[in-house]
């Protein structure tokens, strides 16, 4: 499998410091969804060297600062999945940054348990909520003013 976060589309690339990368997500749990990417190609957290380790926790920050100043959520889920029994799907370390907004499903309680998890979403195909949960092109642009700034 050729990975998409070692070869990612260049219209999916929001920030690149050479260490990590920031990404959107192709299939979004919710509008915004990101991924913070190390460069190198790991599978694990503990592949990864201190200055990676560092640079993975500061695009978390920087992830949620960038999506807070453009698109202000109320809140955020940040997981990783490690392994196919977990739900990793693309074997490369990547942390999830979701953002969250009062009401985007109906019982939110239990967290990254549950993540963006609703009922009534459950109710859609895979496709129609990734594609409901897609950014447009202005919040997409938005995002990358932010993250030049």
């Amino acid at each position: 499998m050729e990975c998409p976060f070692c070869n990612a589309k260049r219209e999916a690339i929001l920030y690149d410091d050479g260490i990590i990368r920031i990404l959107v997500d192709s299939y979004p749990a919710n509008r915004g969804h990101l991924l913070v990417v190390p460069r190198r190609h790991v599978e694990s957290p503990n592949e990864l060297s201190p200055k990676e380790k560092e640079a993975l926790l500061r695009g978390i920050e920087l992830a949620m600062e960038k999506l807070t100043r453009a698109l202000r959520p109320d809140g955020f889920n940040v997981g990783i999945n490690l392994g196919k029994a977990a739900g990793q799907t693309v074997p490369h370390l990547h942390v999830h940054v979701i953002p969250r907004w009062e009401g985007d499903c109906a019982h939110p309680r239990g967290g990254v348990r549950k993540a963006v998890l609703d009922l009534e979403d459950e109710n859609l195909s895979l496709r129609e909520r990734w594609e409901k949960n897609r950014m447009s092109d202005e919040e997409i642009e938005m995002l990358r003013k932010a993250f030049r700034s």
